[in-house]
């Protein structure tokens, strides 16, 4: 990690490292949630997925000389991207956002004034065929976004029960075809294991039922293996449980009047982006059912935690100049003063 030094006096905005030529989705959007004007020039803020510093970049150039920004990702490439920020009042870590409430501590930090997360994967990650990602260029069946760390997708893929394959593409991908695809992987890796991405996508296209009929599914125009694809680089990445993980810890850090900004790319990532945000915004759902059927009064019920402030979504022209923004939701969230509150009945906490 590179420590966060005293930055000279009337430092320099730092520009956007190499590979950024194209700002990530919502990227202004996102920036401007966490407010960063006035005193809050001079605070302490997380971009919690760097990529290739889009949003750090726009962040560093909001700043005060006296202002500070920590960021995290655990793809290597990512973080020797950013060697192309010269600036003292930065820092990355080579690790997962999970590693957030730690590394923030180790440094000082008991609390910051924002917390950035860009869910997903990143463009750079999709074009480049060796990382695995895609079904539209071939290469090593890997999907890592550590490549030095974890089960790849092959692996996994060549050795999980039937069961549990079938589990990952229903639950991950809402793929309805999930029993067939995993009946499908489990006859193939008998003969010889899968090792390629064309291998995967050519698999799951012949065991969907009809596949190619008109009328065969209703996201017909969508590949087939997307779902898939989408199933497997969740599991092996944890990405939902590193969601969860990481908006909890982010509550702990957050300052009052903090700014918590979330971009998701899909419904499972954005389902549990706005049920954490609904569980701190609103008092009663941090009771249980048992407690939620007492005649509180209002004075009786914990105070919200966390204030929703917007959900954003790319405008036409955004759209259109970058159609991987699409899918993309900007939900922002501003700390409160009271505690946070524990989900499911826990009241304060």
């Amino acid at each position: 990690m590179v420590s966060l030094k005293r930055p000279l006096p009337g430092a320099a905005p730092a520009a956007a490292p190499e590979g950024c030529a194209q700002p990530p989705a919502l990227r202004d959007a996102a920036v401007g949630g966490l407010a960063i004007d006035g005193p809050r020039r001079d605070g302490r803020y997380v971009d919690c997925t760097f990529g290739r510093g889009g949003h750090s970049g726009l962040i560093l150039r909001h700043l005060s000389a006296d202002g500070r920004l920590l960021a995290f990702d655990r793809d290597p490439d990512a973080v020797a991207s950013a060697a192309g920020i010269d600036d003292p009042r930065f820092a990355i870590v080579h690790e997962r956002f999970t590693g957030l409430r730690e590394h923030a501590r180790r440094i000082g930090w008991e609390r910051v004034d924002g917390i950035l997360f860009d869910l997903g994967i990143s463009s750079p990650q999709i074009d480049d065929a060796a990382r695995g990602f895609s079904f539209r260029h071939d290469g090593p069946l890997d999907m890592r976004m550590d490549p030095s760390r974890g089960v790849s997708a092959a692996d996994w893929l060549n050795s999980a029960p039937a069961e549990e394959i079938e589990r990952v593409v229903r639950d991950h991908g809402e793929e309805r075809f999930a029993f067939q695809i995993a009946q499908a992987v489990v006859s193939r890796r008998a003969e010889r294991p899968l090792s390629r991405t064309r291998e995967l996508a050519d698999l799951v296209a012949a065991a969907i039922p009809g596949h190619g009929r008109k009328g065969s599914r209703k996201d017909a125009a969508q590949d087939p293996a997307t779902r898939t694809f989408q199933a497997v680089r969740i599991h092996v990445n944890q990405e939902l449980e590193e969601l969860e993980e990481g908006l909890s810890q982010a509550m702990d850090l957050l300052a009052p009047d903090g700014r918590l900004a979330v971009i998701a790319f899909h419904s499972l990532e954005d389902r549990i982006v706005k049920r954490f945000i609904a569980g701190q915004a609103r008092p009663e759902a941090a009771l249980g059912p048992a407690a939620r059927r007492l005649p509180l009064r209002a004075s009786e019920l914990p105070l919200p935690a966390l204030e929703s402030i917007a959900r954003i979504k790319p405008g036409p022209d955004e759209m259109t100049g970058n159609t991987r923004s699409r899918s993309a939701v900007l939900r922002i969230a501003r700390r409160t003063t009271a505690p946070r509150l524990a989900p499911g009945g826990g009241g304060r906490r």
